[in-house]
């Protein structure tokens, strides 16, 4: 487990000790008294600053979706946005806690989990919806139905690290890795996949119940 950073606040080194912990061994698994070992501070001080374990939590919810959806609007909204994207990169040490305890409750298939999985999506498509209207993005005829895809997509790389990692030469997703994610993942957002609209076009035929022209019909 990650050292809990410095701090004079008491109540940050709770959280950071809870986030921590909450993702390294699960929430079920942390009691209140590992929590306050790991702060350096009593488990009453624990109970005064936050009232229960459960209330801690979802003190953690909200820390993680505010720094990881807030940085995604943050990338959107500076002008200066090599900075953006390099301080992200450059970062992946300060917020890897907050990476394993998204991941490790979403996972856990708890209520927990899936008020934090609500949350994701509830901001994503905020956050879409902010990069529509500034002109970053590109509108949709179903906006939840694409902040469901996109959060989904942000999540695959903390679900399977140890897969992506193995296939790209790594353990897990060192700061090599994110790197040489990072262009490959922005290309396909920025131009897409396909060169032809062919496989759309015969998506919408086949949901809509009608048949695909062929390219060399002369009608």
């Amino acid at each position: 487990m990650r050292s809990v950073p410095p701090s004079d606040d008491a109540r940050l080194r709770i959280r950071a000790a809870a986030l921590a912990l909450f993702g390294a061994q699960g929430v079920a698994a942390t009691s209140v008294r590992a929590i306050a070992a790991a702060a350096r501070v009593s488990p009453a001080l624990v109970i005064h600053h936050y009232g229960s374990k459960e209330a801690l939590q979802r003190a953690c919810d909200d820390y993680v979706l505010g720094e990881l959806m807030g940085r995604n609007a943050d990338a959107i909204d500076n002008p200066d946005l090599g900075a953006t994207i390099q301080q992200w990169i450059g970062d992946m040490d300060t917020f890897r806690p907050a990476f394993d305890y998204l991941a490790r409750i979403i996972l856990d298939g708890t209520d927990d989990g899936l008020r934090l999985w609500d949350g994701l999506v509830d901001r994503t498509e905020a956050m879409i919806t902010a990069g529509v209207a500034a002109g970053a993005m590109r509108d949709s005829a179903d906006p939840r139905m694409r902040a469901i895809i996109i959060a989904a997509y942000g999540l695959v790389p903390l679900l399977l690290e140890r897969h992506i990692g193995r296939a790209l030469g790594e353990i897990g997703l060192t700061a090599d890795a994110v790197r040489r994610m990072t262009l490959p993942t922005l290309d396909l957002y920025t131009h897409g996949l396909y060169a032809t609209t062919d496989v759309i076009d015969a998506a919408r035929a086949a949901l809509d119940g009608t048949e695909t022209p062929r390219k060399d019909d002369s009608t």
